[in-house]
């Protein structure tokens, strides 16, 4: 089984978003936001490879996937499997240009 570990940056965008997704849409929007990243963390756990890749950073070593919530957000993490782990790198809100994206992910 594998770790999920949350970039500082990552835990820092996701309390961000969730904290407009409650001043927003309120209560039940924001802890539907939890339970996806919840649900996310426990499929990575037992499937670490199971998201697929992201295209926009196909031409990194690191192969890294992406997973959609909310039609909106995209997790972005990759796995290393040397150490059994999944490293979330990143929140991308997809109303962005996808060139913040590859610019923000080094």
């Amino acid at each position: 089984m594998a770790q999920v570990k949350w970039t500082d940056e990552a835990d820092a965008l996701f309390d961000k978003y969730i904290m407009n997704a409650f001043v927003e849409y309120g209560r039940k929007t924001s802890m539907r936001w939890l339970n996806e990243r919840i649900k996310m963390a426990d499929r990575l756990v037992n499937y670490p490879t199971s998201y697929p890749p992201e295209e926009l950073l196909s031409d990194r070593d690191v192969c890294f996937r992406s997973h959609q919530i909310m039609g909106r957000f995209k997790f972005v993490h990759y796995y290393d499997e040397e150490i059994d782990t999944v490293f979330i790198v990143d929140i991308w809100d997809m109303k962005m240009n996808p060139k913040t994206l590859i610019k923000r992910i080094k």
